[in-house]
């Protein structure tokens, strides 16, 4: 990557039309400060009639989709984005972590086979469906090792997953009338693990300033007392993964950031039009129904996610300390409403797209090794 232009001006963007009040302004908080770090202008959020003809570095809520709407945004490779570009929707889902049920099984346009044998490795026991037709063979494939997790591919935070244990409760899902329309927009059928780590894995490249970490993520229970995503807590250095893994980390973790780089790997082999200049990897790691030990890449994040805000945090740091080697940072979401702790750095309060009341704050704390 080269050092962004000082002409560029940065700008938030919310890639879908209603999105909730706290991802737009998570946003726009993240590119003011962006481009605080940066020393560059923040433009607001991005408007076709301002800002068709600018020079622009820009923060998308999603993962851009297709030549039309790159073109549209003047957006032509990493550098200009701290986000992602795939040529089909399926690509940026979780979707692609799995293969297909076999050759004749349905799949959207552009589907990669050669992706699907490049991570066999280093992700769960699954199968991606995209007819409704494919869905009950798929099902008692995987449901003859155990209980299966049924995850639609777009769903982000945890949000709509359901465990099915049993060829009689996949059936009573199958009757229900939305069955069809949720199993052709696409769903991930993946052995389900139990004493869950899921571990967060990434890169970010910000002009001449690359950085790379891992960490954990947890979860939390929003308003309606759904499990859903609650924070990360990330080690992150300036550099690349060979730096991450020159530190004193655990087996486990390393594992989890060699997984991470297969499928990072996989993702521009299979896929030569994807490009990103954020690559985020969730590994989960626990145990499948035989007590076995278990570790593999559940999905990617080329895009605006949770832990972003304490990615952002990191960079602050490294510039600030052109010699740091690395950082501690995390990310919180709460949806409790609380006095921010000492020190931490409040990105969002307000209300939420399923509860009245949301807090998203960050921490920075010294790496002891």
């Amino acid at each position: 990557m080269t050092p962004i232009s000082r002409k560029k001006l940065v700008l938030s963007h919310s890639t879908r039309s209603g999105a909730p009040q706290h991802e737009v302004e998570t946003n726009r908080a993240l590119a003011r400060w962006l481009a605080q770090i940066l020393g560059l202008e923040f433009g607001g959020s991005y408007d076709p009639q301002k800002h068709a003809d600018r020079d622009i570095y820009l923060l998308p809520t999603q993962t851009l989709v297709g030549p039309a709407q790159a073109r549209a945004l003047n957006i032509k490779g990493p550098q200009d984005l701290w986000g992602g570009y795939v040529d089909h929707a399926f690509i940026c889902s979780k979707a692609i972590t799995h293969g297909l049920l076999s050759p004749q099984a349905k799949a959207p346009e552009g589907w990669s086979p050669l992706f699907c044998e490049r991570v066999r490795d280093v992700v769960l026991d699954g199968l991606s469906v995209f007819a409704l037709e494919d869905a009950r063979p798929a099902a008692t494939r995987l449901l003859y090792s155990g209980p299966i997790r049924l995850k639609p591919v777009n769903a982000c935070a945890g949000r709509g997953q359901q465990v099915i244990r049993s060829l009689d409760e996949f059936d009573a899902l199958l009757a229900r009338s939305e069955a069809a329309a949720l199993f052709n927009d696409g769903v991930v059928l993946e052995q389900d693990l139990h004493d869950v780590v899921t571990h967060s894995v990434g890169q970010s490249f910000i002009g001449d300033h690359p950085f790379s970490y891992c960490g954990e993520q947890y979860l939390t229970r929003d308003g309606q007392g759904e499990e859903v995503y609650g924070g990360s807590k990330l080690l992150v250095v300036s550099g690349g993964y060979d730096d991450l893994l020159a530190l004193d980390l655990p087996d486990d973790v390393r594992e989890a950031v060699r997984q991470a780089q297969v499928f990072d790997k996989a993702a521009d082999e299979a896929y030569p039009g994807f490009y990103a200049s954020r690559r985020n990897y969730d590994i989960a790691q626990g145990q499948d129904s035989d007590g076995q030990r278990r570790s593999g890449v559940l999905e990617q994040s080329w895009r605006m996610g949770g832990a972003s805000s304490a990615e952002v945090a990191a960079l602050q740091s490294f510039v600030n300390q052109p010699g740091l080697r690395a950082i501690r940072v995390a990310s919180v979401e709460t949806y409790v409403d609380q006095t921010l702790p000492a020190d931490a750095i409040e990105v969002y309060r307000g209300p939420a797209e399923n509860s009245d009341f949301l807090l998203k704050y960050v921490t920075v704390n010294a790496y002891d090794g």
